[in-house]
């Protein structure tokens, strides 16, 4: 059975699925719509993504969708470790500006879902590290936004110190979350 984890921010899960195994390895089952749907969720996820990362240090995001194509995440490891982590950016939510992170491990097989409305990043643990991750609304890179992963106001305990962090140009320049325009979700 897959085990459903409330994050301090409920409404970001952490989801760990039951592994089966033998003297061949283990089996598992990573999505389940009807066992989500039991459990009361119902995304209904429109594409897959996979990211590799060369180094340990990376850090990807803080990066969200505005609707009409705001995107849920279900984010998990194939090889190698993250600290995942999500920021409530909706505006006039009691949580509005808090974050959550967990590790996840190719290891140990935990996913973090991260709901419509939420920044999502992580920094990269190990080399060579490869995530797979779903989501609920199609790619619109008119509609992207995103959060500064340093921003001192958040204050995220990364893994990584900033002058050492791997970072893209696009996310160098990202705004820090009191700079940031609404956004609608």
């Amino acid at each position: 059975m897959t085990t459903l984890t409330p994050l301090a921010i409920a409404e970001v899960l952490l989801i760990t699925p039951k592994r089966h195994g033998d003297a061949r390895g283990w089996f598992t089952e990573t999505w389940s719509r009807k066992a989500m749907e039991a459990a009361g969720l119902d995304h209904d996820f429109v594409q897959d993504n996979q990211a590799f990362n060369a180094r340990a240090g990376t850090v990807r995001g803080l990066h969200f969708q505005k609707a009409p194509h705001a995107q849920a995440k279900l984010v998990r490891v194939l090889a190698g470790a993250i600290y995942d982590v999500a920021v409530d950016v909706r505006p006039g939510s009691a949580t509005y500006g808090r974050w959550v992170g967990h590790r996840l491990t190719a290891e140990g097989g935990e996913q973090l879902l991260i709901p419509r409305g939420f920044a999502h990043g992580y920094c990269t643990i190990t080399d060579d590290t490869m995530l797979a991750y779903k989501v609920d609304g199609d790619y619109a890179p008119t509609l992207e936004g995103g959060v500064a992963w340093d921003d001192p106001d958040l204050a995220i305990d990364w893994p990584v110190k900033p002058g050492e962090a791997v970072l893209s140009d696009k996310d160098k320049v990202l705004p820090r979350l009191k700079d940031m325009p609404k956004a609608e979700f």
